[in-house]
């Protein structure tokens, strides 16, 4: 009976965390779903804007000029560089944070050199980068969940700033990209400097025949966008993170939920089968009590 009732208990048990885990499952596949419709629109936004950038870009240059002059373009440097990780505040998420924090060490040892200023978004890594012994720069916790695009662009302009002030000769973010539902992978996202968007032109491609008035300079528009570029990119970068973050937390604890069905089962066998063998031994008894008596 001891047994009967240990069995019990953990059948008890394992419904619970079924009935936990598969509520998760379902509150993760509601965020993905938010999540996933703001990465899609702003990705057609950054993409627009690069566009629009090339456009304009291919205005303002001359005939005999070849580069654009702009703080936010000259080329990286051998100086020190900022790295952003993006990592989770919560777990339960699988592999999320122990991926991006892979490639972020891979990072770091490949830039020791130069010397990398390491700035953390979401508890895991700090705790993870504290545990290491690594210095981090500066941990935010003031981005909320989902984060808003006025909270990216104060750090943004900070990092442009840093950049043009010559502090840091590239900024990376290091996070989990999205290209699909059923592929992300990590990776680092280049964000300053910007690539010359006359760079990957194609001199031989036809030109349009259209010419367009702008108002005001195409100059004093490609200084207004330029910042956009960089602010865009880097929210995009945070957007997919996010959606990253609720398909592996969807992922997992839809493993969790299929694996506590499944060991309920087999608790549920074993305790029939003990139940069973319990009820026999009794029949026995009696009948061979009943056997002595006669």
């Amino acid at each position: 009976m001891a047994k009967i009732r240990e069995i019990k208990g953990r059948i008890k048990a394992i419904g619970n965390i079924e009935r936990i885990t598969k509520t998760m499952q379902m509150i993760a596949t509601a965020r993905f779903q938010a999540s996933l419709r703001a990465a899609t629109e702003s990705r057609a936004y950054t993409d627009k804007i690069g566009e629009l950038v090339a456009d304009l870009a291919a205005s303002c240059a001359s005939d005999d000029e070849t580069t654009l002059a702009h703080p936010l373009l000259r080329a990286a440097g051998a100086g020190r560089r900022l790295l952003l990780v993006l990592t989770s505040n919560r777990g339960l998420c699988g592999g999320y944070n122990a991926n991006i924090l892979r490639t972020a060490g891979q990072y770091l040892r490949e830039h020791a050199e130069a010397g990398v200023d390491v700035e953390v978004v979401g508890k895991k890594g700090t705790a993870y980068f504290r545990f290491t012994g690594t210095e981090v720069a500066a941990a935010h916790t003031e981005f909320s969940d989902p984060p808003s695009y006025e909270e990216v662009e104060q750090l943004a302009e900070r990092y442009m700033k840093g950049f043009v002030g010559g502090i840091y000769a590239a900024v990376d973010v290091a996070y989990m990209t999205f290209q699909s539902v059923a592929r992300q992978s990590p990776g680092v996202q280049p964000i300053l400097p910007l690539a010359d968007p006359l760079a990957d032109s194609d001199a031989s491609a036809p030109t349009a025949v259209v010419d367009y008035d702008y108002s005001p300079d195409p100059d004093e528009l490609l200084n207004e966008l330029l910042p956009v570029t960089v602010k865009t990119r880097v929210f995009q970068c945070f957007n997919e993170a996010t959606v990253g973050e609720h398909i592996a937390r969807m992922v997992a604890m839809k493993n969790a939920t299929d694996s506590a069905s499944k060991m309920g089962k087999e608790l549920n066998r074993s305790f029939n089968r003990a139940r069973q063998a319990a009820i026999t031994t009794e029949l026995s008894e009696i009948i061979g009590g009943a056997a002595a008596l006669g």
